[in-house]
């Protein structure tokens, strides 16, 4: 079951690549483990399915302390693709790989102290609130994204790689297309205005808005529910 449903989902995925004039393999595959339970990211680690994300700190302690312990080396990366508080910014290093849900300076700040002190660097993206929803974190003001940007990617031990946005809940393909194509152009600012960094990391789409989010530029993809089914 699973197997088919990575198969349908890569087959998408190339597809909406070609669509968009990108070449094959510049759209990486997140798979989101998030209130599944750790029989199913072994599950995903054996079918090839090692880029991981979770949305919550406790739940991924919890999870994934148990198969870091069971596999030797750098078995998969980790990314937090849920809202971080400051204070549980500790838990962080050793645990995730990559942290998608910035959105303060103080949080950065946190990070920062907290790798530094653990002798590890971490690569984070800012998320941009792109649907103005107020249910969503995120920054709501891109210009205040792109001020902030400068001073995250100085901090030490935190490598900032791009952008991160949740798609409108919503049926309507232009409402999200706007949100993504807002996205992209905030994405590209950040990158010119930081020439000497890595921005190249454009985090939007989910399993039912990712082929519209590769049309817009996505370069990763973050997909749950059409590999692993419906959610505990």
């Amino acid at each position: 079951m699973l197997l088919e449903r990575i198969r349908t989902v890569t087959d998408a995925i190339r597809e909406a690549t070609a669509r968009a004039g990108r070449p094959d393999g510049s759209v990486k595959l997140l798979s989101v483990t998030k209130s599944h339970p750790a029989d199913t990211v072994r599950d995903a680690l054996d079918h090839g399915l090692t880029v991981l994300g979770e949305n919550r700190v406790q739940e991924a302690i919890a999870k994934f302390e148990p198969i870091r312990a069971e596999l030797p080396g750098p078995a998969y990366e980790l990314h937090l693709i849920g809202h971080l508080q400051s204070n549980k910014a500790a838990k962080v290093p050793g645990l995730f790989d990559w942290v998608q849900s910035v959105d303060s300076i103080a949080l950065a700040q946190a990070l920062s102290r907290r790798c530094d002190q653990a002798g590890v660097t971490i690569d984070l993206l800012l998320q941009f609130n792109s649907s103005g929803e107020q249910t969503k974190s995120g920054y709501a003001d891109p210009d205040a994204l792109v001020d902030d940007a400068a001073a995250i990617a100085s901090l030490a031990s935190l490598r900032l790689r791009g952008i991160m946005t949740i798609g409108p809940f919503t049926d309507d393909v232009r409402l999200i297309t706007d949100a993504f194509a807002r996205t992209r152009a905030l994405f590209e600012r950040v990158a010119t205005a930081l020439p000497d960094e890595c921005i190249d990391t454009l985090s939007m789409g989910m399993s039912d808005d990712y082929r519209i989010a590769i049309g817009e530029g996505s370069t990763l993809v973050r997909i749950g529910s059409a590999l692993f089914g419906a959610r505990s």
